[in-house]
């Protein structure tokens, strides 16, 4: 396990079980990819993964995406009492607008808690968590 990933708790998590549906999103995680779907049909891409279009019911194919993206909304948690979260506070427990359109659910790594802003620009950044990669963020710089 990398420092990242023991500083996380990450294999203390409980994790999402992989499915048919979206083993393709899990397994880009695992080589650093953020892939998503897109509807052949009207072109929306979505996240989480579905097995048809959200939009129009269309079929849907996976792409890599760029994993940039900006914070749409967010909360600095101050009080958790469930482990390994309570280890963690303060964290940011955020909404990213990605650079695709979708928005994730997530947190928002690497930084001072009080420095993240509705619209902080920010990255992928891919944890290890036992068998699985977590989908967390880290601040980047406007390109």
């Amino acid at each position: 396990m990398n420092d990242l990933a023991a500083e996380l708790h990450t294999t203390e998590r409980m994790l999402p079980q992989p499915d048919t549906v979206s083993a393709e999103f899990w397994d880009g995680l695992a080589v650093g990819e953020l892939r998503l779907q897109r509807c052949t049909d009207c072109d929306t891409a979505q996240f989480y993964p579905r097995p048809t279009c959200s939009t129009c019911g269309g079929a849907v194919e996976w792409f890599v995406a760029t994993g940039r993206g900006e914070v749409h909304t967010f909360t600095v948690v101050r009080a958790n009492g469930v482990e390994p979260f309570a280890s963690l506070v303060p964290y940011v427990f955020a909404v990213v607008q990605l650079e695709e359109g979708p928005r994730m659910l997530t947190n928002v790594i690497q930084c001072d808690p009080e420095s993240v802003r509705i619209g902080t620009h920010v990255q992928l950044t891919p944890v290890a968590a036992g068998e699985l990669v977590l989908p967390f963020f880290t601040p980047a710089s406007r390109e």
